[in-house]
């Protein structure tokens, strides 16, 4: 007797070990169950290209990390995804639906959202007000119901329900009627991130969720960011934490001036010496904090070839700075020696500052202002 296959919803998503690429991990790489597939997203600023990736697929069910240095384009490919912001081509799809040209309001309801990395909850609105406003589907939104609370009631009813739940969830019911405002830095990116939860989203987008958050709430983050996952949600996020990363992240993608330049499980691309050099720095594992640490980096430094270290170059500006800084003081300043008075004859400087001129001498001249 054969075993019976495993449904969708019989899946411990947490403790699921299939494989997540169909092949090897690499740039681009196809997923076994993708939810997000992009091609060719770009995005220019000017001269300056933010983003460029050529193929990128999200794993479905999975927590995704998108890393790299400042500046790499991952909070602009958020945007481009999103519908915050249009790029200058590519498409992209999510679930099979091609979200190309769609706006941000539109994108949420499919069931895909995201935060922020500066929190954007509405100070001067109480908790509650701030869960509400989150939720779909609200017919009272339309000015011809409003004036009727039969129409509206009993949705509220329920939206108020659910958001209580969430509340208690991420230990915020005690501040439910506060306003949003006196929260901290930590609770407001607690209320975003619950906030997002009130449409049931199928995919959920943090953008740096531990940015500003006090060390004693980062746990409680990251508890709830892998229980969306046990939930049957989808996370992608940004974070320059790689302590979090490792410890949450089924894979990562490694951004690094707009394009993807890794892929992989959190251990493989942690040991790619490309990615640690680009993101980490090249001699990253040297403790200068230690005993001998200083020592230490030297003798490494001496041993690279593409450091000047150890070499009789160690500490010495190349001969073409030298030369450019000393051609752009050159081309401001005449020569200290002597100086040209204007009719074809040369006088040699004071050397004295201008603040030290006598007051009928026009600082820049060396002859006397006054009338012969």
């Amino acid at each position: 007797m054969s075993e019976p296959q495993l449904t969708a919803d019989a899946v411990d998503y947490m403790t699921d070990t299939r494989p997540i690429a169909e092949g090897p991990a690499g740039p681009g790489c196809a997923k076994r169950d993708p939810i997000v597939v992009a091609d060719d997203v770009s995005r220019r600023f000017g001269g300056i290209t933010a983003v460029d990736v050529e193929h990128l697929e999200i794993p479905r069910h999975k927590i995704t990390a998108l890393i790299g240095p400042n500046g790499a384009g991952k909070t602009t490919l958020f945007n481009l995804l999103t519908g915050f912001d249009t790029p200058n081509s590519g498409t992209w799809q999510f679930e099979g639906t091609n979200l190309e040209g769609m706006s941000s309001y539109k994108v949420a309801r499919l069931g895909m959202v995201r935060t922020f990395q500066l929190t954007k909850v509405m100070g001067k609105l109480t908790v509650l007000e701030n869960m509400r406003l989150g939720a779909s589907a609200q017919p009272g939104e339309k000015l011809r119901n409003a004036l009727f609370q039969g129409i509206w009631g009993k949705r509220e009813k329920d939206i108020t329900a659910q958001a209580d739940v969430l509340l208690a969830k991420f230990k915020l019911d005690t501040k439910r009627g506060d306003y949003a405002a006196s929260l901290s830095g930590g609770q407001r990116k607690l209320l975003e991130m619950a906030r997002a939860l009130m449409v049931n989203p199928k995919l959920v987008m943090l953008d740096e969720p531990m940015a500003g958050v006090n060390p004693a709430l980062t746990q409680s983050l990251l508890d709830h960011i892998k229980n969306l996952k046990a939930e049957g949600m989808t996370v992608l996020f940004v974070e320059h934490d790689m302590q979090m990363v490792r410890h949450i992240a089924d894979w990562v993608v490694v951004m690094a001036e707009g394009k993807v330049v890794a892929e992989g499980p959190p251990a493989e691309v942690m040991r790619d010496q490309a990615v640690i050099d680009a993101y980490l720095g090249a001699h990253h594992d040297v403790d200068l904090g230690a005993a001998g640490g200083v020592q230490e980096l030297e003798e490494v430094l001496a041993a690279d070839e593409e450091s000047v270290v150890g070499t009789e170059d160690a500490g010495i500006l190349s001969e073409e700075s030298v030369l450019s800084e000393d051609s752009e003081i050159l081309a401001v300043r005449p020569p200290d020696d002597e100086d040209d008075d204007g009719d074809g004859t040369r006088e040699r400087r004071t050397g004295r500052r201008a603040a030290d001129s006598p007051p009928d001498v026009v600082p820049g001249t060396s002859h006397d202002s006054r009338e012969d």
